[in-house]
């Protein structure tokens, strides 16, 4: 499970996916629907699971609202301290 940030206007997705390398890079490459009018993505945080189900669940977790407030308190708040880079 994974959660993105756009360096274009700072949107944030969150996913799943068993080869997390491989997802980046077809985010990055505009292969994916809803994330290639963002480009670019910088991975900001991640959690492994032993199973997809697991993983997805925890995906539908973060999508929800209370979710979203958990990633704003606990990933995005670090990212706005930090600032955001592309590199």
């Amino acid at each position: 499970m994974y959660v993105l940030i756009s360096l274009k206007d700072g949107s944030t997705y969150v996913g799943s996916t068993h080869n997390l390398t491989r997802r980046l890079k077809e985010h990055n490459a505009g292969k994916m629907r809803y994330t290639k009018g963002h480009l670019p993505y910088k991975l900001v945080y991640f959690e492994t699971y032993d199973t997809y189900s697991e993983a997805f669940r925890r995906e539908k977790y973060l999508k929800s609202g209370a979710g979203r407030e958990w990633l704003k308190e606990n990933v995005l708040k670090e990212i706005d301290k930090s600032g955001l880079s592309s590199g």
